[in-house]
C-alpha cells in the first residue's frame, strides 16, 4: 500500500490533466480523479486503468465536493473554459478544499506571467487572474505553476513556425526571448509540486527559451533548409488586428477562437509577461525537453 499523500485531481479527462495523472502516479502517489456525475463511461474506465481512484460529484453541490477533497494532501486544478470552468467551478473546488482542510491547492494556471499584465489584456489570463482574487483570499496555501506557452504547439496549432514557407512569423522583435515548455515536462513538474508541502505561491520554469530568430536557426539545424524571420508588423498592429477580429467574430462562448490566440501571441512578443526567475531546478530528477527535440520530432 502506497505512502504518498493522496492528489485530488480535477479535469483528469482533458489533455494536460491526464497527463498530470500519469505523471503522479508515475512518482508512486495515488489519484483520486473529481469528475461530473455524468461523465461517460468510457471516460471513467481510462481513468481507473491508469489506476486513479474516481470521484464523481456535480460542482454545485458543495457536500459531495467535499467528500471528493476529505483526506487528499493537494488538490490540482486542469480545469479548462471560461468563466464557468476558471472562476465558478474553481471556486466551488476551492471551497470544498477549505471545507476538507486540505493543506494546499494548485490552479489551473499553465501560462505566461500573467500577474506582469494589465487587465484586458488577454480575456482568458484575466479569468484567471478573477479567480485568484478568491484564492488569495482563502485559508490555504495556493501554488500557481507558470511555464509559458506549450512548446508542443509549435509543430501544429500555434502560426508561429511556418513550415511550408521556412520563414518564422513574429510581431515586434524577432530577439525578444519567449519561454516554451512541452506539456509532459508541465505535466511532470506539477505532479513534483503537488507532493512538495513546501512550495511558494510562484513556480516559474520553462523547458526552452527563444526568440523567433532562434527558432529559426533551430529550424534550420533540424530540418537541413534555411529559414528566414518574416516581420508581420508592430504589436500595436497586431492588437487593432485582434481588436477587429474579435469584433467581426466575437464568439463569445469559444475557448480558444483566433483572437484569442492572437491576444497569446502579442503577450509573448511583448516581453512583460516573461518569466523569471526560473525553478527548473527545484527537482533536480525532471529532465527537460528542448525546442530542438520538439521540432526534431515533428
Amino acid at each position: 500500500m502506497s505512502t504518498a499523500p493522496l492528489i485530488l485531481l480535477a479535469g483528469g479527462t482533458g489533455d494536460l490533466g491526464a497527463r498530470i495523472a500519469k505523471a503522479i502516479l508515475r512518482q508512486g502517489a495515488p489519484v483520486r480523479a473529481l469528475v461530473r456525475r455524468g461523465t461517460p463511461v468510457e471516460k471513467l474506465q481510462w481513468l481507473r486503468g491508469l489506476g486513479a481512484e474516481v470521484a464523481e460529484a456535480d460542482y454545485a453541490d458543495p457536500a459531495a465536493m467535499a467528500e471528493a477533497c476529505a483526506g487528499t494532501a493537494c488538490v490540482v486544478s486542469a480545469l479548462s473554459g471560461l468563466h464557468e470552468a476558471i472562476v465558478e467551478n474553481q471556486s466551488a473546488l476551492l471551497e470544498a478544499a477549505v471545507r476538507a482542510r486540505v493543506p494546499r491547492f494548485i490552479p489551473s494556471d499553465f501560462a505566461l506571467d500573467f500577474t506582469k499584465l494589465p487587465p484586458g489584456a488577454n480575456r482568458n489570463l484575466d479569468l484567471r487572474r478573477d479567480f485568484h482574487a478568491r484564492l488569495d483570499r482563502a485559508p490555504i496555501a495556493a501554488t500557481s505553476i507558470l511555464n509559458g506557452a506549450f512548446a508542443d504547439m509549435l509543430t501544429d496549432q500555434a502560426p508561429i513556425i511556418l513550415f511550408g514557407l521556412k520563414r518564422v512569423l513574429y510581431w515586434g522583435s524577432a530577439d525578444q526571448p519567449m519561454d516554451f515548455t512541452t506539456r509532459d515536462d508541465v505535466a511532470a513538474f506539477t505532479a513534483a509540486a503537488a507532493l512538495d508541502r513546501t512550495t511558494p505561491r510562484f513556480l516559474r520554469i520553462a523547458g526552452d527559451q527563444a526568440s523567433a530568430r532562434d527558432l529559426a536557426a533551430i529550424a534550420g539545424q533540424v530540418t537541413g533548409t534555411r529559414f528566414r524571420t518574416l516581420r508581420a508588423g508592430g504589436l500595436g498592429f497586431l492588437r487593432a488586428l485582434t481588436a477587429l477580429a474579435r469584433r467581426l467574430h466575437p464568439q463569445k462562448g469559444e475557448v480558444y477562437p483566433a483572437w484569442q490566440g492572437m491576444q497569446y501571441m502579442e503577450n509573448m512578443f511583448d516581453g512583460r509577461a516573461k518569466l523569471h526567475p526560473l525553478d527548473n531546478n527545484r527537482y533536480p530528477g525532471l529532465r527537460w525537453t528542448g525546442l530542438r527535440q520538439v521540432l526534431a520530432a515533428r
